[in-house]
C-alpha cells in the first residue's frame, strides 16, 4: 500500500512537497477506510482538490514521471520540467521519492536528478521498520557505482553477481539502477536480492494511473464471458442505456483505421517494451483513446489479438461502437476495472475523476468502490472539482487534501486535517467560501466598448 509520495523542483513543485496515506489518530471516524498493518494505520483514499492550475495534475504527474523513468529512463521531453518559477532551479536537483508496503515490509524509494541535463544524481532504497529507523538496501551517489547497504547480507555468489551489475552500470546517468537489476535478471527463491523485483514489480504493476483523456490497464475484465457478464449489470446501475457489453475480433489493420498510425505504433512500443522488462511469455493491455477501447494480447512469435468492444442499448436490435457513447458513458469505462479488479495490494492514481459524470454518478461510483473493496489493500487517490462529495460521512478529514499555487507561483499541498472543523461541518459550503484556500481568485476584468 502506498504511505506517502513526496516530489521537490517538479513542474509547479518548488519546495518539497508530500501527500501522506497515514491516517490521523484523532479522527474516529469511518474506521473502515484504514488498513493496520503491524501498527501502522494506512488510509485508503485521499481526494486532491484545487483550482484549475493549482498544480493538482502535477501530483498525478509526479507518480506517472517516476513510472516513465523506471521504465525507460530521463527522457530529453522532461529536460524542462523542473519548476520554472525560479532561474536557479535550473541547475538544482529535483527530487521523488515513494513510501509503500509489499508484503508487509515497509519501503522507501526514491531518486534525485538534474532534468535539465538528463541526469541522475542520486538513487535509493530504504527498508523502514516500525521503530522508526531505516536499513539502507542499496544507495547510488553521483557517478559512483551503486552499492548494497550493509544490512542485505548476499551470499559470496550474490555480492560477485551484484559486483558485475553495479561495476557494468557505472555511467548510465539516465537509466535508475533499479531498471537494470530487473532488466533480463533472475533470482533465487530464497535470494537476498529479491527486493530488487518486490519493489519494482509493485511500482510497475500495482500504481494504476488514469488520465481523463487515456486509460490504460493491465486489467483482465474483458476477456472473459462472466466477467463482461458482471461489466453489463455494473454498467446498468449508472443509468447510461447501455445493456450489454460484448467484444469483438479485430485485425491490427482494422484497428489502424481507428486511430492515428503514431498512436498505433507508441502502443505497440509501450507493450514490447513492458513484456522485454517483465520477461514474461505475453503481455495484455486494455488501452482507451478517445473514441477507441481496445484489449491486445501479444505472445511471443504471435500475431497479436486485439478485440473492441460492441455495446447494446436496452431492446434495440443494432449494436453500437464505443465511439458513438456519451462521453459520460466513455468515462465510466476508464472507471470500471476499479470496481471488478481482483488485483491485491493496488492503488489507483486518477486525474479528475468526475470529468463528463454527473455528481450523482460520481458519487454512486465512489460508494460501489468503497463497498467493492472494504477491508481490501485497495486505494484510490483522485483529483477533483466536485465540491459535492465533500462529506465528512463519505470521507475522513485526513483523507481530504488541496492544492494551491502561492505568491512565487509554486504549489502548495495540504490536507483538511490541519483545520479544525467541527464533525458536522458542511465542508462543501466552507471549501466554496474560501475557508480551505485552494479555489480560483478571480481579478476584475472589464470589457473594452467603442464610442
Amino acid at each position: 500500500m502506498l504511505i506517502k509520495i513526496s516530489v521537490e523542483n517538479f513542474k509547479s513543485f518548488d519546495e518539497k512537497e508530500e501527500l501522506t496515506m497515514l491516517s490521523s489518530s484523532k479522527i474516529q471516524t469511518n474506521k473502515s477506510h484504514r488498513v493496520k498493518i503491524k501498527q501502522t494505520n494506512i488510509l485508503k483514499n485521499a481526494v486532491v482538490y484545487g483550482a484549475n492550475a493549482s498544480g493538482k495534475s502535477n501530483l498525478v504527474a509526479t507518480a506517472a514521471f517516476m513510472k516513465s523513468v523506471l521504465m525507460e529512463g530521463l527522457s530529453i521531453h522532461s529536460v524542462n520540467d523542473f519548476c520554472r518559477s525560479k532561474m536557479e532551479n535550473k541547475e538544482r536537483e529535483s527530487v521523488f521519492e515513494l513510501q509503500f508496503t509489499v508484503d508487509d515490509k515497509f519501503y522507501a524509494y526514491g531518486f534525485s536528478a538534474v532534468l535539465s541535463q538528463s541526469r541522475i544524481t542520486e538513487e535509493w532504497l530504504y527498508e523502514l521498520m516500525q521503530d522508526g529507523s531505516a536499513h539502507n538496501l542499496f544507495l547510488r551517489e553521483k557517478k559512483n557505482a551503486p552499492i548494497l547497504g550493509d544490512g542485505v547480507n548476499p551470499t559470496t555468489a550474490e555480492k560477485n553477481r551484484f559486483a558485475v551489475y553495479s561495476e557494468d552500470f557505472a555511467g548510465h546517468d539516465a537509466q535508475l539502477f533499479l531498471t537494470e537489476m530487473n532488466r533480463g535478471k533472475k533470482y533465487a527463491e530464497n535470494s537476498r536480492l529479491l527486493f530488487f523485483t518486490h519493489v519494482f514489480d509493485w511500482i510497475m504493476n500495482h500504481i494504476i494511473l488514469i488520465n481523463p483523456s487515456i486509460g490504460i490497464s493491465n486489467t483482465d475484465a474483458y476477456y472473459s464471458a462472466e466477467s463482461l457478464e458482471n461489466i453489463s449489470h455494473l454498467i446498468q446501475t449508472f443509468d447510461t442505456g447501455v445493456s450489454e457489453i460484448k467484444t469483438k475480433a479485430i485485425t491490427v489493420e482494422e484497428m489502424g483505421k481507428m486511430i492515428p498510425a503514431e498512436v498505433l505504433s507508441d502502443i505497440f512500443a509501450h507493450l514490447k517494451k513492458q513484456m522485454q522488462m517483465t520477461n514474461l511469455p505475453q503481455i495484455q493491455m486494455t488501452w482507451r483513446i478517445s473514441d477507441g477501447f481496445f484489449n491486445i494480447r501479444i505472445r511471443e512469435n504471435a500475431e497479436p489479438e486485439i478485440t473492441t468492444l460492441v455495446l447494446k442499448h436496452g431492446k434495440s436490435f443494432f449494436d453500437f461502437n464505443f465511439a458513438e457513447e456519451s462521453d459520460g458513458t466513455k468515462r465510466l469505462f476508464d472507471l470500471i476495472d476499479m470496481l471488478i479488479t481482483k488485483r491485491e495490494d493496488t492503488v489507483y492514481v486518477v486525474d479528475e475523476l468526475e470529468r463528463s459524470l454527473h455528481p450523482k454518478l460520481t458519487g454512486h461510483f465512489l460508494k460501489l468502490f468503497m463497498e467493492a473493496h472494504e477491508g481490501a489493500r485497495m486505494q484510490m487517490i483522485f483529483t477533483t472539482h466536485e465540491d459535492t462529495i465533500m462529506d465528512q460521512e463519505l470521507f475522513r478529514r485526513d483523507e481530504i487534501w488541496f492544492v494551491e499555487r502561492d505568491a512565487d507561483n509554486a504549489s502548495r499541498i495540504y490536507s483538511l486535517d490541519r483545520f479544525k472543523e467541527r464533525y458536522d461541518k458542511k465542508l462543501s459550503k466552507a471549501y466554496l467560501e474560501g475557508r480551505y484556500g485552494a479555489i480560483p481568485v478571480f481579478r476584475q476584468f472589464t470589457f473594452w466598448k467603442e464610442g
